[in-house]
């Protein structure tokens, strides 16, 4: 039975209807496909205009003559009851409604119309498919968050019996938590993993310790989906030894889709079916293939709410090779509010902490894993979990390394603790600047 498929259908989500409609757009030819993206754009516009009244205050006294003319939408416009943003027939009652986890700011509940959501599910079911990987079939070893409030707890453990799945805690990563996990797929079938880039690399670790393949425990796997943090060419490399698997690198934004995921020729490739990406620069230009800049989203079919030029706080780069149709995503290089400012007014990417410090403080596998933290403009404090203190001589590496990165006078101070803490949705999030 494709137990998937009907637990959509018996919440109200036509699957079958959207499974068809995504097929009848991926066999629209290469030449006429940018016209298919403009007439979508041009309808879902219109749509919002004429029946969200939340979405007229947005657009206010804009002349829009062309689509550059349409304005940003930002997160701080959906600060707001959800009631208060739907348009016209849909209600809290007829819609899908969920809520970011706000670890790129405050959280808030967002709705999509059934036929979205189904839309949504057909695209990952699409992708997911390019390895094989069937979710009315195929078993999945689930590394997420989960609530700890006893509702939401059974809730989603139920959800995940529906779907095929087995979750993995990600809020405890000590070995003897891993050793149980190892025990899990030692007993089951499992055909793909799926979660948390930081957790998975834990594993990983754990495994690599152990000098343990996972295939040899678990043949039966096929693939590795790392979602919702950033994935680093050498936890990449980790991760295809110890899981020997290809590890596939998911973006998306779970108020609007599925944003890129990729393919089996290691192409990270949009979704062009069902939204719109831009890249703008903070003029709200928009920029050419191949610069850097605010990725900017539109959702194509989410009449309940509109997501339109939709600021996700995310950075990155389409690839030149990118067409309309096909649009390659370069690079992702953080979040617009993970910038550090220094002080000689200087910006930059809070990841490139990140990356400095993970070259120098992980390479003898003492360190499990580590965030940063700004509280000055002078000021980083790299917050580590590890059974004993980084070494004087590590200290002094990392420091020279920022100053070569990025300036002089830089302050660094380290602070070891036994466990990370992570957020409540589970997500580790590597750098945090508390400077406004």
């Amino acid at each position: 039975m494709n137990l998937f498929d009907l637990s959509l259908k018996l919440n109200g989500f036509p699957i079958s209807k959207a499974r068809l409609a995504l097929e009848e757009i991926q066999i629209i030819k290469d030449t006429d496909f940018e016209a298919y993206i403009f007439q979508k754009r041009k309808e879902i516009l219109d749509y919002h205009l004429q029946n969200n009244s939340f979405y007229k205050e947005i657009i206010k006294n804009a002349e829009i003559k062309n689509w550059k003319d349409v304005p940003v939408m930002t997160k701080r416009d959906v600060q707001r009851p959800l009631e208060q943003r739907l348009s016209k027939v849909f209600s809290t009652k007829n819609v899908y409604i969920s809520n970011t986890s706000g670890a790129s700011g405050d959280p808030f509940f967002y709705a999509k119309d059934n036929f979205c959501h189904a839309l949504t599910w057909s695209i990952i079911q699409n992708r997911f498919g390019w390895f094989d990987i069937d979710f009315n079939k195929s078993k999945q070893a689930r590394f997420y968050g989960i609530p700890l409030d006893k509702k939401g707890y059974y809730k989603e453990r139920l959800k995940d019996a529906l779907s095929n799945r087995y979750r993995f805690s990600v809020f405890d990563l000590s070995d003897t938590a891993f050793e149980k996990c190892l025990e899990k797929f030692k007993k089951t079938p499992f055909d793909y993993i799926n979660g948390y880039t930081s957790s998975i690399v834990q594993f990983a670790k754990f495994l690599k310790k152990k000098n343990l393949i996972l295939t040899t425990v678990c043949p039966t796997l096929k693939a590795c989906v790392v979602t919702s943090e950033m994935l680093f060419e050498e936890d990449k490399k980790l991760l295809e030894k110890q899981l020997n698997v290809p590890v596939i690198n998911e973006y998306g934004i779970s108020e609007i889709d599925l944003i890129a995921f990729q393919n089996p020729e290691d192409i990270w490739q949009v979704n062009s079916e069902t939204t719109y990406v831009e890249i703008l620069d903070e003029n709200d230009h928009i920029l050419p293939y191949g610069e850097e800049g605010r990725i900017v989203v539109t959702s194509l079919y989410n009449k309940a709410h509109p997501f339109i030029r939709y600021d996700s706080g995310d950075i990155g780069i389409l690839s030149k090779e990118s067409t309309m149709q096909k649009p390659i995503l370069e690079k992702l290089i953080g979040r617009t509010n993970d910038i550090a400012i220094l002080p000689s007014g200087k910006k930059a990417a809070g990841l490139t902490f990140y990356y400095i410090t993970k070259s120098i403080i992980e390479d003898d596998g003492k360190v499990r894993e580590f965030i940063i933290e700004q509280h000055k403009i002078d000021t980083f404090k790299v917050i580590y979990a590890s059974t004993e203190e980084i070494s004087e001589d590590k200290i002094e590496k990392i420091k020279s390394e920022m100053e070569n990165y990025l300036e002089k006078g830089l302050q660094v101070v380290f602070e070891r603790q036994d466990v990370i803490k992570r957020s409540k949705s589970g997500k580790l999030k590597q750098f945090t600047s508390f400077v406004n």
